[in-house]
């Protein structure tokens, strides 16, 4: 499908000079002399090359058209690989660590998540924007530490530490954001 290149976003897919690439920055440029363009920064969506293009404004360029996929995550195999279930057809995927990105140690047994393929060959994991954890250890609280918001470190089931407030205790269940890994609010059990 062709789309004007500045209306090329971040985490959009677009094929150029034969090749597959996902959008990572744009920048809208206006020089003192001569028309405005768009430099895009891609990364190669195969090898992982980087690379950066200038397109005038109004030039048309190739927006790839992906297919999404709603699955379940089933289990982490040996390695970095990982294995995810299609909804529609029960078919088991093996998916590589890279390809699902840093989110995948918020990966739980049975979670939904989408995944993003283009001609059968998946680029992407598309994670829930929050998973509810429980917290394995909690440092004490400091006695005095209330005159300011302060948090203390936790370590959740997964082993991921994150920060939270003084009152969160081991064993208790919070919402954690999987795109930054931050506490979010205490769950209800």
């Amino acid at each position: 499908m062709k789309v004007n290149a500045n209306t090329m976003r971040p985490g959009h897919v677009m094929e150029n000079n034969g090749k597959l690439w996902v959008v990572v920055k744009t920048q809208i440029v206006q020089p003192g002399k001569g028309g405005a363009f768009i430099q895009i920064e891609m990364k190669d969506v195969r090898t992982g090359t980087k690379t950066i293009e200038r397109f005038r404004t109004q030039e048309s360029v190739e927006r790839a058209r992906l297919d999404e996929h709603e699955m379940t995550f089933l289990f982490a195999e040996d390695g970095d690989s990982y294995t995810f279930m299609d909804k529609e057809t029960f078919e088991q995927v093996s998916i590589p660590g890279d390809v699902v990105g840093d989110g995948k140690v918020f990966l739980t047994d049975g979670m939904e998540v989408t995944v993003q393929t283009f001609e059968g060959a998946p680029l992407s994991v598309e994670l829930p924007q929050t998973v509810t954890l429980r917290i394995t250890e909690a440092d004490p609280v400091v006695k005095g530490q209330t005159a300011s918001s302060s948090y203390k470190p936790a370590v959740l089931e997964n082993g991921v530490r994150i920060l939270v407030p003084p009152h969160i205790e081991a064993g208790t269940r919070v919402v954690v954001s999987t795109a930054e890994g931050e506490y979010m609010e205490r769950a209800k059990d």
